[in-house]
């Protein structure tokens, strides 16, 4: 067995300096890290639990089976965050049948990005003995 000591996500965009900004300034992620220079150096978010790397270029946009799940503790003041942002929301919040409070954006290439809340009564809170 692989024993995994850390994790991220790497995203290759077509415009690195329009990502940096998108996740930088409008998401607000904060930065772990940066490496090299020029407009393809890399830049390494916290995201919760993980990382999530923006660096390198491409020049094909990225396959729609790559989204993002990022959890919050309120989607509603994360949509009016965002919107006042200028960041177009794909869908507003929607409680799903599942019972997580859900919302769509994405990224300027089109990285699908879903914002998740998850309410105080919902199983995944549900910690038995603690």
């Amino acid at each position: 067995m692989v024993h995994v000591l850390s994790g991220r996500t790497l995203l290759r965009p077509t415009d690195p300096e329009r990502s940096r900004s998108f996740y930088g300034e409008r998401l607000g992620l904060a930065v772990y890290r940066e490496f090299g220079t020029g407009p393809e150096r890399g830049t390494v978010y916290f995201l919760g639990g993980g990382f999530l790397e923006v660096s390198g270029r491409s020049e094909a946009a990225p396959s729609p089976a790559v989204q993002l799940w990022m959890q919050v503790g309120d989607v509603a003041a994360a949509h009016d965050e965002l919107l006042a942002k200028g960041v177009e929301i794909v869908r507003p919040p929607v409680k799903e049948p599942w019972g997580l409070i859900e919302m769509w954006i994405a990224d300027p290439d089109g990285t699908r990005i879903v914002l998740v809340e998850i309410p105080a009564d919902h199983p995944l809170r549900y910690r038995p003995g603690i």
